[in-house]
């Protein structure tokens, strides 16, 4: 190996005594930054953490699924709905987590990966009308709103409905119509639909909702009885009005009430 010339050696000791400074000054400001982010948005790290463990559990359900991976729009949709916004005060700091939580009435939010699975399944293009049964909270009205022309929701425990229309007109959706209802009867005067989602387990699927679909869309829906084994199902109407269906994993929901 060449040995370098003194005169070298010390220029570039000088040079890296005048870098330290900088790079001292660069951290400083980056420091700065991440704090200033931090304060704005003060659940930016249980978000990406959130959207770590449903790419985690896309990658590990991927046999049962058909899905190792979730579309850069529902993952996008993921991210920029407040989800601590949709939980009740007590529960703020589970707000990202990987689970359900209770909103009263005895009612949940589903598990963050549960939501993006059905959204994902629904594979809801930008100019789709999508129907959902169980408006609950309204946070998976919100996902969809993202990512949809536009969603009905059907609720049918009032004071829930209520609740989250004021939420979702706070937050700026214009997208999302809600009526408080039965939603086994679903919407018929705004059907069809080109997807329909239903956030609550039925026996069996409500034969006034696959009328309500178009040819060619879907419907995403957990089947079974509440001290039964539920799957999640997907449904898709043929053009001769046929209906296929593809089981999905097993799931646990709350029953889809009927009107009395």
């Amino acid at each position: 190996m060449t040995k370098a010339p003194t005169g070298t050696r010390l220029k570039i000791m000088v040079c890296e005594k005048k870098q330290r400074p900088i790079l001292g000054a660069l951290g400083l400001v980056a420091a700065l930054a991440g704090a200033n982010a931090e304060a704005q948005d003060p659940y930016a790290r249980e978000r990406q953490a959130m959207l770590n463990a449903i790419a985690a559990m896309a990658r590990d359900t991927r046999v049962e699924t058909g899905r190792e991976k979730f579309s850069e729009r529902v993952m996008t949709a993921m991210a920029k709905v407040p989800r601590h916004r949709f939980v009740p005060a007590a529960y703020q700091a589970l707000a990202y987590a990987n689970r359900p939580l209770p909103i009263g009435q005895d009612q949940t939010i589903s598990q963050p990966y549960i939501v993006a699975l059905m959204t994902e399944l629904l594979d809801a293009k930008p100019g789709d009308t999508v129907l959902e049964i169980g408006t609950g909270s309204g946070y998976q009205a919100a996902v969809l709103a993202e990512l949809v022309r536009r969603v009905y929701s059907i609720e049918i425990v009032e004071p829930l409905g209520m609740k989250a229309q004021t939420l979702l007109e706070q937050l700026g959706y214009k997208n999302i119509a809600i009526r408080i209802g039965d939603g086994y009867n679903g919407w018929p005067e705004r059907a069809p639909f080109d997807a329909i989602i239903v956030t609550a387990a039925a026996p069996q699927v409500p034969p006034a909702l696959a009328a309500q679909l178009k040819p060619g869309a879907r419907m995403v829906i957990p089947v079974g009885g509440q001290n039964d084994v539920q799957f999640l199902q997907v449904l898709v109407k043929q053009s001769d009005g046929s209906i296929t269906t593809q089981m999905n994993l097993p799931v646990r929901f709350v029953p889809l009430t009927r009107a009395d």
